[in-house]
């Protein structure tokens, strides 16, 4: 790893390694987390496209605090929903370096809930 490389940049790096021994092919449901906002998006790697996205940016949240928990089961139910009807029921689950903890750990359990497996 580069000299200069952050801790999380790391902990990405590692993470995204071990997905794709694990995806097989399946489409990766990664997560960002900023300081006020969340953002979801199903992507085909293999294709190099976006598949469906959802983040509390959208109009119908926006208004509302995108930095808790709620913002993220909301966001969580959404891309899973729209995930489904684009005929996506498994993904790889790709926290990209954050921690699987509080708004990240929310999200996901709102997909699985939604339909999603992973």
């Amino acid at each position: 790893m580069s000299k200069g490389m952050s801790l999380f940049e790391k902990r990405r790096r590692r993470n995204r390694t071990a997905l794709r021994a694990r995806g097989s092919g399946r489409p990766r449901l990664s997560v960002h987390r900023s300081g006020k906002h969340i953002y979801a998006q199903v992507i085909d790697d293999a294709a190099g496209k976006t598949i469906v996205a959802a983040s509390t940016l959208e109009k119908d949240v926006r208004g509302t605090s995108g930095a808790n928990i709620d913002a993220a089961i909301s966001v969580g139910k959404r891309v899973a929903e729209a995930a489904v009807q684009a005929g996506v029921k498994q993904v790889v689950f790709d926290r990209g370096g954050f921690l699987y903890h509080g708004r990240v750990k929310a999200l996901a359990d709102a997909a699985r809930e939604a339909g999603l497996e992973f």
